[in-house]
């Protein structure tokens, strides 16, 4: 019963702390970002503040998933160096409960968080980021100017020519795009390309079956004046697997669409490395949490008295970082498919959890 007791205090402490650790995170990003679009906005008269409010804050969730693990660690960390400060662990210890016996609650809960942003959180964030895009692109419509080579680039080649199409942004997995430019050139041979044609200017297009739909369009050709329309209807052969590969990112993607993805663009001839390697990141999130409980624990278990609290914790930080680096450089080596995506996932999630493993079992059992 002491037992159990003791288990449930320490996880509600985890738990306390790491929620306090992310909601000071949220609210703190949340506030830079909302600068940050307000400097962006404010020549655009018809931005309104709670446009932007709204905006800043769908953005937010997609950062933060990213920064869930030092949440974690910093959560753990300050957790455990507040229960060694007020000499709470030195009464557990006393009693005869082991320091794995102090971590196996926090890792449990870590377990059940990871499962949690992996299954709930993470197509919140994917929902919201699409949401974040589409206000994003009413706000920024009027400034949408393609005239430089920035976004998003596609190429189709029909009987009608060879199309480049490039979008300042993208919506719905590219189904839908925003600020666009289109180059248009006719029927060339195999060994050159035809002749250029037009220059088309659009708000948005929205991809149908076997065509794209331009709205506002603008059309500037060699031998006649420029022409507007509403509505124009432009033919294509590319499938939704093909503009979602062009215009999508995999983070963008929930974690219960990831697999019919890869499915579907295995059938296009696509590459899936990076949805591969996402959808092998958010299967090892749990126990990538977990592993920054085991880091936690190996520098803020040490009693206040014994001294080198300080650089215990800044060992903590930087192993934190390191983590991070190696997680990113295993991340571009999968998709530039150099690492397979389960050893690029997996493998800080190994390396952060034995390291920790092993200096909890050095400094406790010697």
């Amino acid at each position: 019963m002491v037992v159990n007791t003791l288990a449930r205090y320490f996880a509600g402490r985890f738990l306390l702390a790491t929620t306090a650790v992310f909601t000071g995170i949220f609210l703190l990003v949340v506030f830079v970002n909302y600068i940050e679009l307000m400097r962006r906005t404010a020549n655009i008269a018809t931005a309104s503040a709670l446009v932007v409010a709204q905006t800043a804050l769908y953005q937010v969730p997609q950062l933060l998933e990213q920064l869930m693990p030092f949440c974690i660690l910093v959560g753990a960390m300050s957790c455990y160096l507040s229960l060694s400060r007020k000499l709470e662990l030195v009464v557990a210890r006393a009693a005869g409960i082991s320091a794995w016996q102090f971590l196996t609650p926090a890792l449990v809960t870590a377990l059940i968080l990871g499962a949690a942003a992996t299954m709930v959180y993470n197509p919140v964030s994917a929902d919201m980021q699409e949401r974040a895009k589409q206000l994003e692109a009413e706000l920024f419509a009027e400034r949408q100017s393609l005239q430089d080579a920035s976004g998003f680039w596609i190429n189709q080649l029909t009987s009608e020519g060879q199309t480049i199409i490039n979008a300042a942004s993208s919506q719905e997995q590219g189904a839908r795009l925003t600020g666009l430019t289109v180059f248009r050139f006719a029927p060339g041979t195999e060994s050159k390309t035809g002749e250029f044609k037009e220059r088309i200017e659009a708000r948005e297009a929205t991809l149908e079956p076997g065509r794209w739909r331009f709205r506002q369009a603008r059309r500037y050709s060699l031998d006649s004046p420029p022409t507007e329309q509403d509505t124009l209807l432009l033919t294509t052969n590319l499938t939704p697997a093909q503009v979602r590969n062009s215009f999508s990112t995999p983070e963008t993607v929930s974690f219960w669409q990831l697999p019919q993805y890869i499915k579907s663009s295995e059938n296009s001839g696509l590459a899936t490395a990076g949805y591969r390697l996402q959808y092998q990141k958010l299967l090892s999130r749990p126990f990538l949490l977990a592993g920054m409980v085991m880091l936690a624990g190996a520098v803020s278990l040490r009693f206040f008295r014994f001294g080198g609290v300080q650089k215990m914790v800044l060992s903590g930080v930087g192993a934190g970082f390191l983590l991070y680096v190696l997680q990113k450089v295993t991340t571009d080596l999968s998709k530039a498919e150099l690492m397979h995506p389960i050893a690029a996932a997996w493998l800080p999630v190994c390396v952060g959890g034995l390291t920790g493993f092993l200096a909890l079992l050095y400094q406790e059992d010697g």
